[in-house]
Formats: structure tokens, C-alpha cells, sequence
């Protein structure tokens, strides 16, 4: 399907912790689809040159990130989310979560919102999340916490052999998507001082080697049941007072500039299950922007043949504008393109 001449998108924008979420109020296509796995497979067959159009230049950038909100089929949920990037359609995004727990309450997509908490679910391919949002009597919106869908570590260990880094381990977790998770050491660097460039090769080499190797699978459906990226962190692990940080590169050598909230997730997960803490022991993450997000595993539950944990993660989403794109008939290059 090519672009419609006269193509008109209109767009809140927003970020949570320095991480943009482009959400596109109106101008889509219908999307066909009986659920929401169908409607993103549907998206991804026939209308990606969308994506290409409001993610890439030069309306977008390279690292940008955005969603289609589109109708629930999950009962209770209040809308819908596919998820879109550099590369294409994500499972999950807690950053993006956050940020549409206050857009939904903001713009009357839950209705009756009560204070001081207004409880979202917001169906994500992965499955629902409950989202509880900070209100006030007098309508003002606030914090966001969400429970993620059941995390589990999914394999410990697992050798990769890196070109000028040589054999590293990593840990491979799920927390709505699946990532590979290494201490920055093991790759040669220190996150304090290395370059984002540096920390995004290092990672994508990770990614790139395991992709086409692991072999994943998901409880529920093997569209979820692909390598989202690689978490470089600093290490710290064991549960302390101090604050641990990590760069999620994630789609194809996307940066995130928060937390990532799914990353958290996957990260407690990987904590939890091997022992470094314990439910309820809330740790404090630092993404590369600066910013920072709060989780905790709060429940153990069974997911499949996993053991998990549902993880409770805070942050807080923030407006930073809104957006009318259009496309000319002649404006070939406007369509998106990207430099690396």
C-alpha cells in the first residue's frame, strides 16, 4: 500500500525520561485485524511505510519512538497500543506505558478518574498491564507505576564469542520482551566514561551474534519470541542503597534514553531469580539521559513452563508538544529515509 496523496497525521508528543513517544491521535488507515497481534501483523504486512514516514527524517530521527493507539480486544482494557520504531514493531514499552497512563486520563479515555490513584489497563502485544496513575481532585495528573506481564530469567550464561572483545557471558531475561543482559566490563567498557557509540556497537554486536542463534519461545505466541536487544549495565546487581545504571540498544541499535521500562523489568527478573534480591525490594535505575525509574518484583507467578515475577515499575511521562505532518505529492524524499 503506497502513502495517500493528501496524507494528514496528527500526533501528541511526548517522553519519559528523555525517551520520546510520538502517539498518533488521528490520519491512520483503518487497521484490520480480530486482535492485537493481528492488527500489528497487519500494519507490518501493509501499512509500514506509516512508520517509515513519522519515525525516520526528517520528520523523526534515528533513535526515535512512537504508537498507534488502536481498539482493545483484551476485556477491561481501555485502549491498545502497537509500539513502533527504527526497525519496526516492538512487544513491549514501559517507557511508553507511562507516558499513556497520564495521556489516557488527561484525554478522557478513562472516564470517572478518581483520586489520588486512577487504575489503566493498557493491552500491549505482550499482553495486558495495569497502570496506576498519581490524580487530584482538581484533575491534575502525575507519577505513573505499572505491573508489568509475568518476567522470568530465561537462560543464564550463555557464551557469546564478541569480535575484539572475545568469548563474554550474558544473561538472556524476559520482562515483556526479551534482551540480553552483560556488565559493561565484560564487553572492555566502563558506562561512567564510555561514549554512546561505543556502548551501541559493543551492544549490537551482542545482539546481531545471538539473534540468528538463540533459540527463544514464548507461553503464548511465537510472534513474542524474538531478541529485542542488549542491556549494558554497570554491574551492580546485588540489592543496595545505591542506584544502578544501564543503556538499553535495542530494534536496530536504538538507544533508549531512559531506563526502559521493559528492560527494568527483564532486569529484576534476572535479579530476583538468581537470588541478588528479594520480592518487594525496590532498586533505583539510571538511564543515559539521567533520568530514572523505580521497580520491584511484588509476586511470584507462573508464566508457562517459567517461574516469574510480576514487577512493579514508576516513572512519570511529560507533553512536550503536538504535531500536524503532511506529505507533498512531488516529495519523494520525505517519505523517510535515515543516516547512520
Amino acid at each position: 500500500m503506497e502513502m495517500a496523496d493528501g496524507m494528514r497525521i496528527t500526533t501528541v508528543e511526548m517522553h519519559t525520561g528523555g525517551e520520546p513517544l510520538r502517539v498518533v491521535t488521528s490520519g491512520l488507515p483503518e487497521i484490520r485485524g480480530k486482535t492485537l497481534l493481528d492488527k500489528r501483523r497487519y500494519i507490518r504486512e501493509n501499512l509500514d511505510h506509516i512508520r517509515k514516514f513519522l519515525m525516520f527524517e526528517p520528520r523523526g530521527h534515528y533513535d526515535m519512538y512512537g504508537v498507534y493507539l488502536v481498539e482493545p480486544d483484551e476485556p477491561g482494557a481501555d485502549l491498545a497500543c502497537i509500539f513502533i520504531h527504527n526497525e519496526g514493531y516492538s512487544t513491549m514499552c514501559g517507557h511508553a506505558v507511562l507516558a499513556l497512563g497520564r495521556y489516557a486520563v488527561d484525554k478522557g479515555i478513562v472516564r470517572n478518574p478518581t483520586a489520588p490513584s486512577t487504575r489503566v489497563v493498557i493491552q500491549c502485544p505482550c499482553g495486558p498491564v495495569e497502570a496506576h496513575v498519581e490524580y487530584t481532585e482538581g484533575g491534575q495528573t502525575g507519577a505513573v507505576a505499572f505491573n508489568s506481564v509475568p518476567a522470568f530469567l530465561y537462560m543464564k550464561d550463555v557464551e557469546v564469542d564478541v569480535p575484539g572483545t572475545g568469548v563474554v557471558t550474558v544473561d538472556v531475561s524476559y520482562g515483556g520482551a526479551f534482551y540480553a543482559l552483560v556488565p559493561a566490563s565484560r564487553l572492555g567498557l566502563d558506562l561512567s566514561t564510555a561514549s554512546i557509540q561505543d556502548i551501541k556497537q559493543k551492544a549490537g554486536q551482542v545482539t546481531d551474534i545471538l539473534r540468528p542463534s538463540l533459540q527463544l519461545s514464548h507461553p503464548d505466541s511465537p510472534d513474542l519470541a524474538f531478541l529485542y536487544g542488549t542491556i549494558v549495565t554497570d554491574g551492580n546487581d546485588i540489592f543496595s542503597d545505591k542506584e544502578t545504571a544501564n543503556v538499553c540498544v535495542f530494534a536496530e541499535r536504538e538507544v533508549d534514553r531512559s531506563p526502559c521500562g521493559s528492560g527494568v523489568t527483564a532486569r529484576i527478573a534476572q535479579q530476583y531469580f538468581r537470588s541478588l534480591i528479594k520480592l518487594d525490594q525496590s532498586r533505583e535505575f539510571r538511564g543515559p539521559a539521567g533520568s530514572k525509574f523505580k521497580a520491584r518484583a511484588i509476586k511470584e507467578v507462573r508464566y508457562g513452563p517459567h517461574d516469574a515475577v510480576v514487577v512493579e515499575v514508576s516513572g512519570k511521562g511529560h507533553y512536550s508538544g503536538e504535531c500536524t505532518f503532511t506529505l507533498e505529492d512531488d516529495d519523494h524524499i520525505g517519505k523517510g529515509f535515515l543516516l547512520k
